[in-house]
């Protein structure tokens, strides 16, 4: 692709960099910006400056938040006694567009991929096993997509939690093998959480 400017070409390469976003889509944004008044652009960048700069993670479950505690873990109406444990923010989102849960989250940070040099140390494990252990958890579901990482963290975690005699369970598997949450549509994500098995049970299937 040829640019007739340096400066638009610098910042259609940064724009490519995003996932799913092209070259083409790419100088269609920045070309898009360029035809904002200057305090709009102004106000779309300092935006992005902002999130990255004062964006927390929660320092209970680790869910993207503004505050230090995110405001599920904060809420009185949430069951604290019921994790939900998810690879990422995405993971949470769509499931409380579900409207069919009501305890609490705890997030991953990604999923164990020993071809992506990924192990449980790279991700927040053993805080989740200390939740679990300061007692109080009456279920843990794994609500982790139904691949080949997400059934190897599967497997890992329950080694790990089942030594507390907590029931681990995890969502039946209305989503195809292979699938990711995020994608899932609201209804089948909300009844594979409702209709939730025994790990033990889905490990037998």
């Amino acid at each position: 692709m040829n640019f007739s400017s340096k400066l638009l070409e610098d910042a259609v390469n940064e724009f490519s960099k995003l996932p799913g976003v092209g070259q083409k889509t790419a100088l269609r944004l920045v070309l898009h910006l360029l035809n904002k008044e200057q305090e709009e652009v102004n106000q779309f960048g300092n935006t992005l400056i902002k999130l990255k700069q004062q964006i927390k993670n929660c320092s209970i479950c680790y869910n993207i938040s503004d505050h230090t505690v995110c405001e599920i873990c904060t809420s009185h109406k949430r069951d604290k006694e019921t994790i939900c444990v998810v690879e990422d923010t995405r993971d949470v989102m769509a499931i409380e567009n579900t409207g069919q849960y009501f305890g609490v989250y705890h997030v991953l940070g990604g999923l164990i991929s020993p071809m992506d040099g990924i192990g449980p140390a790279d991700l927040y494990i053993d805080s989740l096993v200390q939740r679990v252990s300061a007692g109080d958890i009456k279920e843990i579901i794994l609500a982790l997509s139904p691949n080949m990482e997400g059934d190897t963290t599967l497997f890992y975690l329950y080694k790990r939690l089942k030594e507390f005699n907590v029931p681990v369970t995890t969502i039946a598997r209305g989503i195809a093998f292979g699938g990711e949450l995020e994608y899932t549509d609201e209804i089948t994500l909300g009844r594979s959480i409702i209709t939730r098995v025994p790990y033990e049970t889905a490990m037998m299937k």
